[in-house]
């Protein structure tokens, strides 16, 4: 059975990941977290709340409207300061998931980005924002290999 016919494509396995650890960390009653590269291309988050390039969003049941993880994209809705905020991003933006309450979760590799021809952004946070949200002090996770 040396021909096996055609190569076959795989899917990213990163939004099967994202959605089962997602569920298991709500089925254990913990509070879903995802570590996003908000530099990563079609990512959109309020810049306020981005910290050396990389933002933390609670994402559980309780704090998000209409949480979708697809093959391409993720969406959601949110509040920052009270203010209704639509937040997407691609699966391969994320670069964790875990649970607030003890960091039980899986870290991923970034994904290599293709250069951008566009301009940069002009709303980049600047280092005299105020941090915001619970996850003021940075990620606690580290890359294990």
């Amino acid at each position: 059975m040396s021909d096996h016919g055609p190569s076959l494509s795989m899917k990213s396995q990163r939004p099967y990941m994202l959605r089962a650890l997602y569920e298991w960390i709500v089925d254990s009653g913990g509070t879903p977290h995802l570590l996003v590269d908000a530099s990563h291309p079609g990512v959109l988050v309020p810049p306020h709340t981005v910290r050396e390039g990389r933002v933390v969003l609670n994402v559980a049941p309780r704090a998000v409207v209409g949480f979708e993880i697809g093959e391409e994209h993720i969406a959601f809705e949110c509040r920052f300061g009270g203010r209704a905020t639509a937040v997407e991003m691609p699966p391969e933006a994320v670069l964790a998931i875990y649970a607030q309450e003890n960091g039980a979760g899986m870290a991923f590799e970034a994904v290599p980005r293709k250069p951008e021809s566009s301009t940069p952004k002009d709303d980049s946070p600047t280092d005299d924002d105020p941090p915001s949200g619970p996850d003021r002090g940075g990620s606690h996770l580290k890359v294990v290999k």
